[in-house]
């Protein structure tokens, strides 16, 4: 047996008790004839006592930091004027009667307690990052989070559905990550940016409520709020439901979550203020307000809605139109009178979303469901036949008896970042990118064997080296051409 407790449980309710303990080395004292180790494992820390008379003794004074230990002992009230307030165990220690290093630890990289290291150092090693007590707080209460949001929608009678990670490319939003087929050679698989399609198909399914912890995928530059290449989403729709329906339940399960496991924060506003895209921008020069009152106040939330936004970007692209949300974002009826290529910009939208002390947390609408606007919106965008066909199975399933329908995407990552007042959302992820898209604890991407490639009909013209090679001469050239002007 490794053990019989984790540290957590340990207190002054089992002294007298014989215990079997297991985890990592934080600190060593040596005072003589004693060891004080403090042992840690993710439930707390323990103060641990071995005199030099005991046969492990040698072995304890051989335990390095971060070395994986087992040991065996006595729980002792610590001696009077000694205890720690600021530990669960701080009122005992434990006499230890056997030691044994289970793994030893090399010379560390770096100190896991020291908050000053360069994140590059931290990602490198995130494994051990991960073992400090700032970490193990952050990924716990994304935990917390989740589980609580899953709690909660099942009482709220949503089904979660997982819907596919292999998909279609198709022409929206971000650049796609794209995967190779081996069986069906010059064809690609996407990963998808949102399960969008998949949970408005889900509707037309008659699963009514439906909502997925869901892993999304773009290729887009990092940003403090924003990973690049992957994030997770609460994904949810709804059928049958007008806008008022959505942000209800959305503003019910934050202010829930908010209460239950950040109960120290301050809601400025107890009911989420709803204010017109026209308003915010008006007041405020921006679409994702701060409204808290103090600014500096890292435990003021200010939680708000902005709906009525524009369905169509003011700015043409290319001379079309370009979505403001995203094309399948229904426009105000009373606005439907406008969509044509001459008045498409004076149509508002169903799409809404929630802010929070100047961040954009969650972003939805309610959608499309007549084939004949989804089509119109096509033609306002610029789509041509090809372009439209990559969506056919969606106009086809507009045929079969499509309900009202709309939903919301929080997005868990940047919400969590905001609520535990991390610098970026990266403190909330256990393994991310950087800032430069790589995965630096597997050196990713990376090269890959020449086989894999002829498996997938892949050949390459530039390697990634040959390409910044090529990069960084034509800098020089440029350079060297601004000298001679």
């Amino acid at each position: 047996m490794f053990r019989n407790h984790n540290l957590g449980e340990i207190d002054e309710k089992l002294i007298g008790k014989k215990v079997i303990l297991a985890g990592w080395v934080d600190t060593v004292r040596e005072h003589g004839k004693l060891i004080f180790i403090d042992l840690r494992d993710r439930y707390g820390k323990l103060q641990c006592v071995i005199h030099a008379k005991n046969d492990d003794f040698k072995f304890a004074k051989e335990a390095t930091l971060e070395s994986c230990v087992r040991i065996e002992g006595e729980v002792k009230a610590r001696p009077k004027g000694t205890e720690n307030k600021e530990l669960k165990s701080g009122k005992v220690e434990l006499g230890i009667s056997s030691f044994k290093i289970l793994s030893k630890c090399a010379a560390l990289p770096f100190d896991i307690h020291d908050e000053s290291v360069s994140e590059e150092i931290r990602l490198k090693y995130r494994y051990l990052d991960l073992r400090s007590e700032r970490m193990q707080a952050n990924l716990q209460i994304r935990y917390e989070a989740i589980n609580f949001i899953r709690d909660f929608l099942d009482k709220e009678n949503f089904v979660e559905i997982q819907t596919p990670i292999l998909t279609k490319s198709s022409p929206e939003g971000a650049r796609d990550f794209i995967v190779p087929s081996r069986i069906h050679p010059g064809t690609f698989y996407a990963l998808p940016q949102s399960p969008q399609q998949y949970k408005q198909l889900l509707m037309v399914s008659g699963f009514d409520k439906y909502f997925q912890i869901a892993p999304c995928f773009r290729d887009e530059d990092a940003r403090a709020d924003r990973s690049p290449g992957e994030f997770y989403q609460l994904d949810m729709e709804m059928s049958f439901i007008e806008q008022k329906d959505i942000l209800d339940v959305v503003e019910r399960l934050v202010l829930a979550l908010v209460k239950k496991l950040f109960p120290k924060k301050k809601l400025t506003f107890e009911k989420f203020p709803r204010l017109t895209y026209d308003e915010v921008m008006k007041k405020y020069g921006v679409d994702k307000p701060d409204l808290r009152k103090n600014k500096n106040d890292k435990d003021e939330l200010a939680f708000a809605w902005v709906v009525d936004f524009p369905l169509f970007e003011e700015k043409k692209t290319d001379g079309h139109y370009a979505p403001m949300h995203h094309m399948f974002t229904m426009p105000k009826e009373e606005h439907w009178k406008y969509l044509n290529k001459n008045d498409a910009h004076k149509a508002k939208s169903y799409q809404h979303d929630l802010v929070l002390n100047g961040f954009e947390v969650g972003g939805g609408s309610v959608r499309i469901h007549v084939a004949e606007i989804q089509e119109k919106i096509f033609d306002l965008i610029g789509f041509n036949d090809k372009q439209k066909k990559y969506f056919s199975h969606m106009l086809t399933a507009f045929k079969y008896g499509v309900p009202p329908h709309g939903g919301i995407a929080p997005g868990i990552d940047r919400l969590l970042m905001v609520l535990t007042g991390e610098p970026n959302l990266r403190e909330l992820v256990a393994f991310p990118k950087n800032k430069e898209a790589r995965d630096v604890t597997f050196n990713a991407p990376d090269e890959i064997d020449e086989q894999q490639l002829k498996d997938v009909h892949i050949a390459i013209t530039h390697t990634h080296r040959e390409v910044r090679k090529e990069k960084k001469a034509k800098k020089v050239i440029k350079k060297n051409k601004k000298r001679e002007k």
